[in-house]
């Protein structure tokens, strides 16, 4: 029996039916061979392989049979090779090639590695399994793929070793462990830079930003090397240096070395090249708009740094949409396109040719949504701002999105407009791909407050249909669709605390304008749970309902909308404290307008825009309608109509400062005036500043509660105020400040989350005369913030307060405030 292994054993014949003369070889014909042992491969090919091939001659004994197994040896497709002699007559010899299969890979199984480096690595080995034989060829492609794989993630000593297991689920296959030791991520010692004389290396190593070379201030781990960040930071070199005007700058080559046993070194070598300017900028093709307008909108002028970046953004790029495209764009030129050629470069000048082909003005046809599964394409489409007949607006597309995207049942990452032009009719249909998320969110939490336990339970429904209520079909497992609002929410801790209250709202009240409906209402109670016949009990409850009106403005722009409230307040107090009056019940009958301006580009995570909001607040002046006198009325007369005016002013603004770093600017103001000295200040609808503005235990006292991290919640009080009293009532002013700085870590359809870091400042006062918006309590922190769309905005931050509350020593002291479904706007 002949047996090759790692090919030291010579082969051997086995002969049956006939003897061979060792001593006399002879010449044959081959009758034909035979294969056994195969369950996967083609015998025919292997025989091939094998060259005993019927018909051809050869010399037994002879080198032929040795060869035929170093043939199939070297195919790395076996663990034993025979090559048997079945038979000889005569001039004619058959053969029989014996083999054992190697076993074959059904799967990987990776130690030593995350689960997401496991999936990364399986999804480039993906086609090996189950095709791929157990060889030395398989080993040596899975080190090179997991080494190359952890090189470019910072891994630069990894090693790799193997061990097989049967797959007791697949016959002669085996699972091959894959045992990855990833050793240290290196790091960057040294960026050293050659070739450069305009640039400085230190400068040159700030336009790195992902590959950052070790310092002894860079406490929080910089420096770790990355393949893929550091090839995107190369091109964002050269394109920092283009920007300068040094067009022709070019990596001639890098290098990356081991510097020691933790660290390597990275060397660059530079040509700059000489400084360019834009000289001469002419513009031929444009008919629609003369060369003056084009220019001003251009905006760069002979002898400015010539960059190619800075080019491109004022013709196309401009993320506020003030480029010469879009000027033609939101005029219906859908196929505009302008093609800057560099016409003339003399020594360090480039002339430039600015070829317009201004085509078509195109007019909107058909405006479909495509992808909407649960939502109806009406909801989606009465948001859509580029209409049938009108012409096409590069703007109304982009706002169209954001509009979709408001209305929080889409992912705003996949919503993608695509226009189709129709050139024989000069028409363009437009859809509108979208992809539904989950919209629905419910509040499950447990809290602390007065001593007590708090439970709360919230269901809030995004995408309900009202109109589909009593159908049962409709029900998944509520009937959606219609883009409605239905929130339901209880909180409670026993006998001592019930709140519980619903609210209703269509964006599109009757169907056909975008005038939004809301109702809603409420009942609290809270006592010190003992008997209404003792006579410590106290308790107070409230009772509201409030119905609203609005309606979206096309002046002074389309960003505005203004909403009419009518809300009907009762409040009914036995021996209740902290009050203007204990005992007895009040009403509050009032009415608001709301006024408002909201631009941010993202309703989660704004990069960019404002939020404007001026609110009035009114109850009918009764003390000036009624002949009572206030000097001498009692309590129950006083109090029993609540009134008062109530102003509120709140500004946000957001700004991308650098890469994905953005900044929020807030401001707001109150006030909370009476119509009569002698009535007085109204005993409810007071502010309350400090905390985490959350109603917690608070719960819908008739105050408003403001967030203002960095100290414990309702003590910023005015300067002499009663701690006891001012923190149960509240104050009549306030101001708040705000400064953040955000920057996102998750942005998908699953969640989004953000850092936070923070500077606030506030006050409050109790008469307008002692008001002074500089006068504040100041506060830092940090923090963090994540938004799941089936709990809403959870957050968690860390709050130092400067400022002393005089009554209230630990107010200030380091504070950790945690919100959940927390308002995105408005004065929380």
């Amino acid at each position: 029996m002949a047996q090759i292994r790692n090919m030291q054993t010579m082969p051997s014949l086995k002969v049956q039916g006939s003897d061979l003369d060792y001593f006399n070889p002879r010449e044959y014909i081959i009758g034909g061979t035979t294969l056994t042992g195969t369950k996967y491969l083609d015998k025919d090919v292997i025989i091939t392989l094998s060259k005993l091939i019927k018909g051809e001659s050869v010399m037994l004994p002879g080198e032929a049979t040795a060869n035929a197994i170093k043939n199939l040896w070297v195919q790395g497709l076996f663990d034993d090779i025979e090559v048997n002699v079945d038979k000889v007559n005569g001039d004619t010899v058959y053969f029989n090639i014996a083999v054992v299969e190697k076993p074959r890979l059904s799967g990987f199984e990776f130690v030593g590695l995350t689960k997401s480096q496991k999936n990364d690595i399986s999804e480039k080995l993906a086609d090996k399994a189950g095709k791929s034989i157990i060889n030395d060829n398989l080993f040596n492609t899975t080190k090179s793929v997991i080494t190359k794989y952890m090189y470019e993630k910072g891994f630069f000593y990894t090693s790799v070793d193997y061990k097989q297991k049967p797959d007791p689920n697949q016959e002669n296959s085996v699972i091959l462990v894959v045992d990855v030791n990833k050793g240290r991520r290196v790091k960057v010692q040294k960026i050293e830079f050659t070739g450069n004389k305009e640039f400085s290396s230190r400068k040159l190593r700030s336009y790195l930003k992902k590959t950052k070379q070790r310092a002894f201030y860079k406490i929080f781990g910089s420096g770790k090397f990355n393949k893929e960040k550091y090839e995107e930071d190369k091109l964002k070199l050269i394109s920092k240096m283009h920007e300068k005007g040094y067009r022709d700058a070019t990596i001639i080559k890098d290098s990356l070395y081991k510097y020691d046993d933790k660290t390597v070194g990275i060397k660059i070598d530079l040509y700059e090249g000489p400084k360019y300017y834009f000289g001469n900028i002419n513009w031929i093709g444009n008919a629609k708009y003369p060369t003056s307008v084009l220019e001003k909108i251009f905006g760069i002028e002979k002898g400015e740094i010539f960059s190619e970046e800075k080019l491109e953004k004022k013709l196309r790029g401009s993320a506020n949409g003030d480029d010469v495209s879009s000027l033609y764009l939101n005029d219906g030129y859908l196929t505009f396109n302008v093609d800057p050629v560099q016409t003339k470069i003399r020594k360090d000048t480039v002339d430039i040719e600015m070829r317009i082909y201004e085509g078509p003005q195109y007019t909107n046809n058909r405006i479909s949504v495509q992808g909407n599964t649960i939502t109806n394409d009406r909801v989606v489409i009465r948001e859509i701002r580029t209409k049938p007949g009108e012409k096409f607006s590069k703007d109304l597309l982009i706002r169209s999105v954001r509009e979709i995207g408001q209305l929080g049942n889409f992912d705003e990452a996949k919503t993608n407009p695509v226009p189709k032009p129709n050139p024989a009719d000069g028409t363009v249909d437009i859809v509108y791909h979208v992809e539904e998320k989950p919209s629905d969110q419910i509040e499950l939490s447990g809290g602390f407050g007065g001593g007590r336990v708090i439970g709360t339970l919230g269901l809030t429904f995004n995408n309900f249909s009202l109109r589909n209520l009593f159908k049962g079909e409709a029900y998944r497992p509520l009937p959606k669709g219609d883009g409605q609002r239905l929130s339901l929410r209880g909180q409670t801790n026993g006998k001592y605390y019930q709140s519980y209250s619903f609210s209703f709202s269509e964006p599109w009240f009757g169907g056909k304008k975008p005038v939004s409906f809301g109702l809603s209402g409420f009942t609290s109670l809270q006592s010190n749970g003992l008997s209404s016949s003792n006579a410590s009990f106290y308790k107070i409850r409230l009772n509201g309902v409030s119905v609203s009106l609005g309606r979206k403005l096309k002046w002074p722009d389309n960003w505005f909308a203004l909403v009419h409230s009518i809300n009907l307040n009762q409040y009914i107090l036995q021996n209740y404290p902290g009050y203007l009056f204990s005992t007895g019940t009040s009403y509050n009958l009032n009415f608001t307008q709301e006024i408002s301006r909201d631009s941010r580009n993202h309703n989660i995570f704004p990069t960019g825009g404002s939020y404007i909001k001026f609110t009035v607040q009114a109850t009918p002046p009764y003390s000036l309608l009624n002949n009572v006198n206030y000097a001498i009325a009692s309590d129950k007369q006083r109090y029993k109509f609540t009134e008062y005016h109530k102003w509120k002013f709140e500004a946000q603004w957001f700004e991308t400062l650098v890469g994905k770093l953005v900044f929020k600017g807030q401001a707001q103001f109150g006030f909370l005036g009476s119509y009569n000295s002698a009535v007085g200040q109204s005993a409810f609808e007071r502010f309350k500043l400090g905390g985490d503005g959350m109603q917690g235990f608070d719960f819908l006292q008739g105050s408003e509660i403001i967030a203002m991290r960095g100290y414990s919640n309702n003590s910023v009080i005015p300067v002499g105020a009663d701690p006891n009293i001012a923190q149960s009532s509240g104050s009549p002013i306030f101001t708040k400040y705000v400064m953040e700085l955000r920057h996102p870590v998750i942005n998908s359809q699953q969640a989004t989350a953000f850092l936070t870091a923070f500077a606030e400042a506030g006050n409050t006062w109790n008469r307008f005369s002692d008001f002074n918006p500089f006068n504040v309590r100041r506060s830092v922190g940090v923090g963090a913030k994540i938004f799941l769309p089936i709990f809403g905005l959870l957050g968690i931050d860390y709050g130092y307060g400067f400022d002393k509350i005089p009554g209230l020593p630990d107010a200030n002291k380091g504070q950790f405030h945690f919100s959940i479904a927390q308002q995105l706007g408005g004065f929380n």
